[in-house]
């Protein structure tokens, strides 16, 4: 196993207990960040945690995570970017759909990535080359090639909304076979095993997608915004089985 990927497994281990010990919890601390999304004890916890063991195990490497910004060099050529929680508001609701996401970046390429979704029993991960798994498991995106027969997954509509993108994503769904509304990590990891053949957003940070990114396209996949740029860089973001992503952007793009 690649040992970056090992070490990722390792850290996603230390993540999943702390998440699971304070999931549910009646006394779970939760306060609002400046941008007035949500943050609990159990998002500061892990991040604390994967920053100390980075900085023993890979001292050299940078950090960027969703609620302590940036660590180490500017200059290091290998970062790993840490969504503590992705899912917060799933999370402090007692919803299961939560997942610590973690990724390398070597050279600006996204070459590991992990996606632990303790509640759900499910983890996700993948290293550049050399495919993606699932619980010891190789998967693979489907292969339906119709836009009719596909299912697509979508975030909350207010965010469609907001981003004034409505009528462009409702061009999408009129034109596949199923919708449903999974958001998060979540459905990009549908879309990665073949359950789903394509995931959407309108507003994503870097960790949202970086660890994500990986995995969809090592399962065969595409992974890109919504302009067709391949990137985890955030903003927007579609995920395929790639033979229906030209499709799909020309549609959410009319």
């Amino acid at each position: 196993m690649n040992p970056d990927l090992e070490l990722a497994m390792e850290l996603a281990d230390a993540a999943d207990v702390i998440t699971m010990r304070h999931f549910l919890a009646r006394d779970l601390v939760v306060e609002s960040k400046p941008d007035m999304t949500p943050v609990t004890e159990a998002d500061r916890a892990v991040e604390r945690v994967v920053a100390e063991r980075l900085a023993f195990a890979r001292p050299e490497h940078a950090l960027i995570g969703e609620e302590f910004g940036a660590r180490g060099s500017a200059a290091a050529q290998t970062r790993w970017i840490v969504d503590p929680i992705d899912g917060t508001k799933n999370y402090i609701r007692g919803i299961p759909v939560f997942a610590t996401l973690l990724a390398v970046e070597a050279d600006g390429d996204i070459a590991v990535g992990v996606a632990s979704a303790p509640a759900l029993g499910r983890r996700w991960y993948a290293a550049r080359g050399e495919g993606a798994f699932a619980d010891g498991e190789r998967i693979a995106v489907s292969k339906i090639a119709d836009l009719a027969e596909a299912k697509l997954s979508h975030s909350g509509l207010e965010g469609w909304e907001t981003a004034g993108r409505m009528a462009q994503f409702l061009n999408l769904v009129e034109a596949v076979g199923h919708t449903r509304g999974f958001g998060d990590f979540w459905h990009h990891m549908l879309v990665a095993q073949g359950s789903l053949e394509l995931a959407v957003e309108p507003e994503v940070s870097l960790w949202d997608l970086a660890a994500l990114k990986v995995i969809v396209e090592e399962a065969g996949g595409r992974f890109t915004d919504l302009k067709g740029v391949s990137t985890a860089a955030g903003g927007t973001v579609l995920s395929s089985n790639r033979l229906l992503h030209e499709e799909a952007l020309a549609r959410i793009a009319t």
